[in-house]
């Protein structure tokens, strides 16, 4: 009887199992890049606060009597202007990882169609390109150099 109870076990408990493993695995697919949408969503949110504060607390270019207190201030200009470039990119691509989401491409190589595994998404969520591909990608521009 032992036999036949384990034997009925295995088969009753592996149906369930793989029916329940089933729906979390389609509602995790559709789930899958919620906590990289949830990261986007919020360093979009953070890069548009600081623009934000940044264009009410402009500042002002003062009249500075030391002519190197004057070149400082424009070095700080030049590099916050630099910092708000590279932020507007960043936004930029943030929007498109968002819009790739929506549409369902999101996590797939724009150049050899193939899955870029989660860890390289989590790690550079706006990445369009796997590993292997970004390597030639940047195996390129080194020769066009």
């Amino acid at each position: 009887m032992k036999a036949r109870s384990s034997a009925k076990r295995p088969s009753v408990s592996a149906p369930r199992s793989v029916s329940t493993r089933s729906r979390p695995k389609s509602q995790s697919g559709r789930e899958k890049y919620g906590p990289i949408r949830r990261d986007l969503q919020r360093q979009r949110k953070a890069i548009l606060d600081e623009a934000g504060e940044g264009i009410t607390k402009r500042d002002r270019q003062e009249a500075f009597p030391d002519v190197s207190d004057q070149a400082s201030a424009e070095v700080d200009q030049n590099f916050t202007m630099r910092i708000r470039e590279r932020e507007q990119k960043l936004l930029k691509k943030i929007d498109e990882a968002l819009e790739r989401m929506d549409k369902k491409t999101y996590g797939i190589c724009e150049r050899c169609e193939e899955e870029i595994p989660y860890p390289r998404l989590k790690a550079r969520p706006v990445t369009t390109l796997c590993i292997e591909c970004k390597t030639v990608q940047e195996q390129e521009e080194k020769i066009r150099r």
